[in-house]
């Protein structure tokens, strides 16, 4: 097996992974029509609704596309022509969500909150009321990935079941990283991608959908190649994708979600919290403030407040780290500033206190603090 240069990427994804995830990719040419790759590809789908418990009533549909192309196939292929989906927006994946419906003209009604601002449930209820006659859809982030906010899972998706209204998560970097239970917490639709906390390589994208409700879909024609309804059937029926998938890519998620497994989903999320806790503290120690109030961090990316020295540059402070090993991510958020550490993807404690350490070094270097 062939060693890669490791580094630790602790920005929002692609996510740090393996040496076996990536040689994973390296396989002999094959047709992606061969059987053989048709059951790899029913394998990794049968595995992702596992992740996701959903194994009662939920299928998964694989797409080839970044996390934003799933997202946009599932608002575009299930809500119906004649209504109108309701979007929590408390950052910028939940104005992503709104500007796709604004490009396909599907109507939306906006709950829009102070980015890293928690969701109101009982305001939010009331707009459900005031709209409930118009609406299918209530669509939200849980992990909003921009600012490090944690969205209520469970009494998003069972409010809008109250008003029978269906829900559409995403679930980009949570899904693999925090206990998720599709069937418990009453998720319709979820999406994520194979580069986050399932720790694959970017290009795959996938939507846990409730089957029933998927299937009441068929008759919505707004897209084509994101059509959900088509490409399940067609996956069901001939053990393919509709489209040409990333052959190797797919080699590498099944080895992640094999390596999921073996972990153990309580190990992962743990690993993932632990890593949190050491950042958290050494981070308030150093005397930094963080974006969002603690109690709804996801435990999985911490927006973190710019220094107020004068002697602080983001981009300066990100070279010194990442020409130690280790990359960081800006963040601004209307006129605050931040940076953003992640800690999901194949790192370990030890990575954690190897990042504190120079990041410390580099702060006193440049007399920060």
């Amino acid at each position: 097996m062939k060693t890669v240069k490791r580094n630790i990427l602790l920005n929002p994804g692609p996510a740090t992974t393996t040496d076996t995830v990536k040689n994973a990719m390296v396989v002999p040419d094959i047709c992606p029509r061969e059987l053989e790759f048709g059951e790899l590809t029913l394998s990794v789908r049968d595995d992702l609704i596992k992740v996701a418990r959903g194994e009662k009533n939920h299928t998964c549909v694989l797409l080839t596309s970044s996390g934003t192309g799933g997202v946009e196939a599932c608002l575009t292929s299930v809500i119906p022509m004649d209504k109108k989906v309701l979007i929590v927006n408390n950052g910028a994946y939940g104005e992503r969500m709104q500007a796709i419906c604004d490009a396909y003209g599907i109507a939306h009604v906006d709950y829009n909150i102070l980015a890293g601002k928690p969701v109101d449930l009982a305001e939010l209820e009331k707009m459900i009321q005031a709209h409930q006659k118009d609406l299918s859809h209530v669509a939200f982030i849980h992990h909003e990935t921009t600012v490090g906010i944690l969205n209520p899972l469970k009494e998003i998706c069972s409010l809008a079941h109250k008003y029978k209204l269906e829900n559409i998560v995403d679930a980009m970097s949570s899904f693999a990283g925090m206990d998720i239970d599709v069937e418990r917490d009453e998720v319709d639709y979820l999406v994520s991608s194979s580069n986050k906390c399932i720790q694959g390589m970017a290009g795959i994208s996938f939507v846990i959908a409730r089957l029933e409700n998927l299937k009441k879909t068929s008759s919505i024609k707004r897209n084509f190649y994101f059509n959900l309804m088509a490409n399940y059937e067609y996956l069901n029926k001939n053990k393919q994708f509709l489209f040409t998938p990333p052959v190797q890519t797919l080699y590498a998620l099944r080895q992640a979600v094999t390596e999921y497994f073996q972990e153990g989903a309580e190990n992962r999320f743990a690993r993932y919290a632990s890593m949190y806790e050491v950042m958290k503290k050494r981070v308030k120690e150093l005397g930094f403030e963080f974006l969002v109030e603690e109690k709804h961090h996801a435990k999985l990316l911490t927006a973190i407040l710019d220094p107020k020295s004068p002697n602080y540059s983001f981009n300066e402070m990100h070279d010194y780290l990442f020409e130690r090993g280790f990359t960081i991510y800006p963040g601004k958020v209307g006129s605050i500033n931040t940076f953003r550490l992640s800690n999901i993807g194949a790192i370990y404690p030890a990575d954690i206190e190897a990042f504190l350490k120079v990041f410390e070094e580099y702060l006193r270097l440049k007399k920060i603090i």
